[in-house]
């Protein structure tokens, strides 16, 4: 049995998928304000596109030779030096973001994450989009 090798243009179709659901939960968000199942959903869906943009980059990198990136500050830190991402502070606010938001804390550093992804991190999360996919067609 043969095993597809997952490379970078697939997780950055994946990737792409989920930004668009976060997109139109934000939308929704920014349209109709925040409810209790619109704010759950904008959360995961953030989480989950959030991560698929690590593993993007960590793929990408792989496929580049580059060795020692193992965990999301470092995913984060080589894509800002390689000119992937546009705002390397924002990327790491998400990743401090998203270990706050948690059970464990309360309903406002929910909301806070709801509000920083509609009106801060969606844009650099699809800035992020427009750059691999610019280096996937040249």
């Amino acid at each position: 049995m043969k095993t597809q090798t997952i490379n970078w243009h697939i997780r950055l179709s994946s990737y792409s998928e989920a930004l668009s659901e976060l997109k139109e939960y934000t939308g929704e968000y920014k349209i109709n304000g925040i409810s209790d199942r619109l704010e759950q959903k904008i959360l995961r869906s953030f989480e989950v596109t959030h991560e698929l943009a690590l593993n993007t980059m960590m793929e990408y990198f792989r496929e580049q030779g580059h060795q020692g990136i193992t965990g999301p500050r470092d995913a984060t830190t080589e894509a800002f030096h390689a000119d992937l991402i546009d705002d390397g502070e924002a990327w790491l606010d998400m990743i401090i973001c998203r270990i706050k938001a948690s059970p464990l804390y309360n309903e406002d550093v929910n909301k806070k994450l709801v509000d920083k992804t509609a009106q801060r991190f969606i844009i650099h999360l699809e800035n992020f989009e427009r750059k691999m996919k610019w280096l996937e067609d040249n």
